[in-house]
């Protein structure tokens, strides 16, 4: 039986979920409200894993998935409280989804940066088949250190005080930006798992 990166996917989504947290950004003082110039925005998806159920054993809880790699084997743990409702020619799909977004703010601010952290789990009602997303979304207000407008370079410094330089696919954002102003990273990243039926 050939191992695939199903068990490891699977076991990362399927784990029991961290709870939500989340860190208060600074107050800012400043009574202007940022202004948004302009954004832009990268998301991927991608399919770590399909298959199809081929054996389901209730007794050891574990399912059996195949598809043009192999065969691979699943221990279902406890909390998989739906493991009943998975049957033979049901289908698993497991999906990664990165994205970035990127605003160009204009505002008086005082120079805070910040961070703020969160994550959200989404499960499976009572009565469907197991299915679960745990979704992380990390938003950072940081300073422009550096615009290289001919090679399209933002070099931006966070509230950890690293600074990173990112590339600006649209060159028109970069008109209007300056050292000195802000920008809001958004970084989201989800990890999916859901089985479904066969399609009739």
């Amino acid at each position: 039986m050939k191992i695939t990166q199903i068990s490891l996917a699977i076991a990362t989504v399927f784990a029991c979920a961290a709870p939500v947290f989340a860190q208060t950004a600074p107050a800012n003082g400043s009574p202007d409200k940022p202004v948004v110039i302009d954004a832009a925005a990268v998301d991927n998806s991608y399919l770590l894993y399909e298959g199809d159920v081929t054996k389901v054993d209730k007794k050891k809880r574990t399912i059996t998935f195949k598809n043009k790699e192999g065969e691979s084997k699943f221990v279902a743990g406890p909390e998989i409280t739906n493991f009943d409702q998975i049957k033979k020619g049901d289908h698993l799909s497991v999906t990664y989804q990165m994205a970035v977004a990127i605003e160009l703010i204009k505002t008086k601010s005082d120079g805070i940066r910040s961070k703020v952290e969160t994550n959200t789990v989404t499960k499976s009602k009572a009565n469907e088949k197991p299915s679960e997303k745990i979704a992380n979304k990390t938003t950072i207000i940081a300073d422009i250190v550096e615009v290289n407008r001919d090679k399209k370079l933002v070099s931006v410094k966070g509230p950890s005080g690293k600074i990173t330089t990112v590339t600006v696919k649209n060159p028109a954002l970069l008109t209007d930006v300056n050292v000195g102003e802000q920008v809001k990273v958004i970084y989201y990243d989800a990890m999916a798992a859901s089985i479904t039926s066969p399609k009739k």
